[in-house]
């Protein structure tokens, strides 16, 4: 962005560098260095008797002021590990042009002395944990230096301060980024944009908490060219005046309460914009037809709306656009209308969950930079083409939930997308088998594999063994049968196995406690990359950015394994979820399931289980979902720990067990009796004594039996 540009220009130009430093600036900076408490080693540069030209971040150059030679103009400290707070000194430095401060943990307030700062031209302290409201001193008439002002990603609060049609201070800033704080304030921008500071051309307050509607005082805004407001909680209709606002470049509203429908015929006049980001608001309607007229449109995200109607034809005509954000709306219609053929620099198309229909357009795959497609919970049917080929950048493809047909022709025409590092087709492919062509390996690059909810038929596939990059695996919801296959240790990048509701039968191998990534306790460490898109789990309610996000997790449930659970479970040091419920497996919990300090859920219920529970459970701390229900358990639940943090529902249905929290209270140990200390001779009497009174006692009952059986046995 041209704006952006100048910035850059602005931070990174200084003037040649001076030896020598005043007094005054060496004391302004070791005051500075004072109210540290970290100082990210500084100290070992900034001593004194040492020209402070020559000290680490400090650039000097000569002021061109009344002829003065002097001065320091750059304070360059960003990311140095600085703690504490700021000092005002650095305000009274009087050729200071450039100070960053930012991505450090400084806090408190930002001093007004730097804000009111006469030379300071570029202040940047972003990434901090200032507060307060930032504030200049002195005279609202006197115009100051300062074009560019960073302070996003602090702490600051409260009312904003630069609202006020009567401050001039702020007459020659250029660029404004005060985003990801907690203002507060209604958002009327024509002090701002008007006589506040005329040359605005950037202007970021996304992440804070203004309210109020959509000024159309902006059409007053001439030089701007960035606006971003999303993230607030701004309401009512988007004004026809900000389509006057023609220098307009990059206008991002996304995630506040705007309603009502675009601007219609009004959108042509924004004829230089590049991105327009709308998404998670209320708009509704259609897609006017004059957006073909932004032929410099690069990115359109109105996802999350409630928006209708068909696309309009004229979108083939932004051939600039690289990507395309339509998701959660109310779209319909036949996506062939559209012509994507001539969005040759199209990147990204999201459609998901809309109601476009009849097949996948022929026209998509001559988009040939596509790198994350998808079109997943449409009506869309047929078959995926041949021509899918074509799209060799294609990274991200996900097509769930559609009533797409012949699974092996879709893996076939697949084949040549060998960047394809995500694929989502579950609920497609109803009640067909699972494809077992060994061909298929060639799918190197696979990382995210979900085939979920097919009711697919068949075994496991050999082919999955040779996915060596694979990472997570989603073959949950089908109709699989036969046994789980022992070469699934030979998948060492796999962390994430969901083989929940099929009919896999026989034991849980024992290769199972053998996965690679499983036993690390690093295991994150491996698995740096990030999503095209955002994959989304439980509808929407659950959404992850990045693979490290994904749990490690084993999903076994509602299978017919038998056997016992692997002894040497507890190896799996990284797992976090554990889900071996509703099968029919046997034997005791295995001790070494306590070794699994990372654990945070573990569902063993509706099994043959036996024995105790392990008193080690009580140790998991991170535990928070715990249910071993409806085995045949025994013994004392554990107490004093994580055990007592769950309710009698994670128990019931082990009718041995007892304890406070199934208020069924165990029952004493017998003591065993004490034998007191006698002689031998004496416990040799008492031996006969015992004997004799056996014998002649017996003899008595077996008389009074002879004679009583007389009288009333039957004859």
């Amino acid at each position: 962005m041209p704006i952006l540009c100048i910035i850059l220009v602005l931070m990174l130009s200084s003037a040649s560098s001076i030896s020598c430093c005043t007094e005054h600036e060496r004391n302004c900076l070791l005051q500075f260095l004072a109210g540290l408490s970290q100082d990210g080693g500084l100290a070992a540069s900034w001593r004194h008797g040492t020209g402070c030209c020559s000290w680490e971040g400090i650039t000097c150059g000569s002021m061109k002021n009344e002829g003065e030679v002097a001065a320091v103009t750059d304070v360059l400290l960003g990311a140095k590990k600085l703690q504490g707070s700021i000092s005002p000194a650095l305000g009274s430095l009087p050729g200071l042009l450039r100070l960053n401060l930012s991505h450090n943990s400084l806090s408190g307030s930002l001093p007004s002395e730097i804000m009111s700062s006469g030379s300071i031209v570029i202040l940047d302290v972003s990434f901090n944990g200032l507060a307060g409201v930032p504030t200049t001193t002195g005279s609202r008439l006197k115009r100051r230096p300062l074009q560019v002002l960073n302070i996003s990603s602090n702490q600051f609060a409260g009312e904003f301060p630069w609202w006020d049609d009567g401050d001039t201070t702020m007459a020659n800033l250029i660029a404004l980024n005060a985003s990801n704080n907690s203002f507060t304030a209604q958002m009327p921008v024509a002090p701002l944009c008007g006589g506040a500071s005329p040359s605005l051309a950037l202007l970021d307050l996304s992440h804070n908490q203004f309210t109020g509607e959509v000024s159309p005082a902006l059409a007053g805004c001439s030089m701007l060219k960035v606006l971003r407001v999303g993230m607030n909680n701004l309401s009512g209709t988007l004004p026809a005046e900000l389509f006057e606002a023609t220098s307009l470049e990059h206008l991002s509203l996304a995630n506040n309460g705007l309603q009502g429908e675009l601007g219609g015929a009004h959108m042509a006049k924004l004829i230089n914009l590049v991105t327009l980001d709308l998404g998670g608001n209320s708009f509704h309607g259609e897609i006017p037809e004059s957006i073909g007229q932004l032929k410099n449109l690069e990115m359109l995200s109105l996802g999350n709306n409630n928006m209708s109607g068909n696309l309009p034809p004229s979108l083939g005509n932004c051939t600039s656009l690289i990507t395309i954000d339509l998701k959660f709306n109310n779209f319909s219609g036949d996506l062939g209308k559209v012509d994507f053929s001539t969005l040759r620099n199209l990147k990204t198309l999201d459609l998901l969950q809309n109601s476009f229909s009849g097949v996948l357009p022929e026209s998509i795959y001559s988009c040939s930079n596509l790198t994350a497609l998808r079109l997943s919970v449409n009506p869309i049917h047929g078959e995926i083409s041949s021509r899918i080929g074509n799209l060799r950048h294609l990274s991200f493809l996900s097509l769930t939930e559609n009533s797409l047909r012949d699974i092996a022709k879709a893996f076939r025409a697949l084949k040549s997308s060998r960047n394809l590092t995500t694929l989502l087709i579950g609920r497609n492919f109803w009640g067909e088998p699972m494809p077992q062509d060994e061909a298929i390996e060639s799918f190197e690059s696979i990382r995210y594999l979900s085939i979920y909810h097919c009711s697919l038929i068949g075994n496991i596939p050999l082919w999955l063994s040779k996915l060596k990059n694979l990472e997570s695996l989603d073959l949950s919801n089908n109709q699989l049968t036969g046994a789980m296959p022992s070469w699934i240790n030979s998948l060492s990048n796999l962390f994430y196995l969901d083989l929940s509701n099929n009919s896999l039968t026989g034991q849980i191998p024992a290769t199972l406690t053998e996965m690679p990534m499983l036993k690390l306790d690093d295991y994150e460490a491996h698995l740096t990359r990030q999503f095209d898109l955002p994959v989304y789990f439980v509808g929407i309610a659950r959404q992850y950015r990045t693979v490290t996000s994904l749990p490690a997790l084993l999903n076994f449930r509602a299978n017919i394994f038998t056997g016992v659970i692997p002894p040497k479970i507890g190896e799996l040091k990284a797992l976090t979820r554990l889900d071996f419920s509703s099968n029919q497996l046997q034997g005791e919990i295995p001790p070494s399931i306590c070794n699994l300090t990372n654990l945070q859920m573990l569902d063993l219920s509706i099994n043959h289980l036996i024995g105790p529970i392990p008193e080690g459970l009580n140790k998991l701390n991170f535990l928070s979902e715990l249910n071993i229900s409806n085995n045949d358990l025994e013994g004392p639940i554990p107490t004093g720990g994580q055990m007592s943090t769950f309710s009698s529902s994670s128990f019931g249905g082990n009718p041995k067990l007892c304890g406070s929290i199934l208020a069924k209270y165990c029952d004493p140990v017998e003591a065993v009796p004490t034998v007191p200390d006698i002689s031998e001779n004496e416990y040799g009497g008492k031996v006969i004594s015992a004997v004799a009174f056996g014998v002649f006692f017996g003899i008595g009952v077996l008389y009074d039996q002879l004679v009583l059986s007389s009288y009333f046995c039957p004859k």
